[in-house]
């Protein structure tokens, strides 16, 4: 693509997206208004200045947990926020967080070179691949409190099944990350190496997760809980 295709492309998808979000604004009110806008900033100011100061994984972390899905539940319902949606969104986005940090640690040394801190940058790389391995944990305790305060039912420990991959995952990061291509990884994928281990294990547990999700509304509209 061209330059100005680009920012054509950027202009018209834009167009279309504030389209639809004013329709929503004018349906729910000003709440829907606030989450716009939310949305808004952080598409304009992530790559700079968010993720050059430490916050683009943050940022993650709310566009596609309570920004992203709690909006959601908020503009389909209606207008009706719910806490307990908006925390059960965060265990989903901590996920997709999980890949960036193992990108942002891929790409460490050359973020460095070019002063983009990210978290890993300025965590270091161990601190930083321990640190996703304790994102994982978390994912995990919040299932379980979720289960505790009835967020949801029982039926959501169905993402333990994700345990193994979660250990086959954790022994990669518990190792500094190698400086060239393992043998025994997949053709096309590094310089990418813990951002695809990551990747991999997301999309198991992220999968379960939405299984969970399904099965566990399917099970209270049929009155069997």
């Amino acid at each position: 693509m061209s330059q100005r295709q680009f920012f054509g492309y950027i202009a018209v998808s834009l167009l279309i997206a504030l389209s639809a979000g004013a329709y929503l604004v004018l349906a729910t009110g000003t709440t829907t208004l606030i989450l716009l806008a939310a949305g808004l900033f952080f598409l304009l100011f992530y790559t700079w200045p968010l993720k050059y100061i430490g916050l683009g994984e943050l940022t993650v972390i709310l566009v596609w947990g309570p920004l992203m899905v709690g909006g959601t539940y908020f503009v389909t319902t209606g207008g009706i926020w719910s806490w307990d949606v908006a925390i059960i969104s965060l265990v989903y986005s901590m996920g997709p967080t999980t890949v960036l940090f193992g990108k942002h640690t891929d790409k460490l040394i050359q973020d460095r070179e070019k002063r983009i801190y990210t978290l890993p940058v300025i965590l270091k790389e161990k601190i930083a691949r321990y640190a996703t391995i304790g994102i994982w944990t978390a994912q995990y305790v919040l299932v379980g409190l979720m289960i505790w305060y009835r967020m949801a039912g029982p039926v959501m420990a169905i993402v333990l099944i994700a345990i193994p991959k979660l250990v086959w995952a954790s022994k990669v990061f518990a190792k500094p990350r190698p400086a060239e291509a393992p043998a025994d990884l997949p053709p096309n994928t590094w310089p990418l190496y813990l951002s695809a281990h990551a990747f991999q294990y997301n999309k198991r547990f992220g999968s379960l997760f939405l299984l969970g999700l399904i099965l566990d509304v399917v099970l209270v509209k049929t009155g069997i809980y």
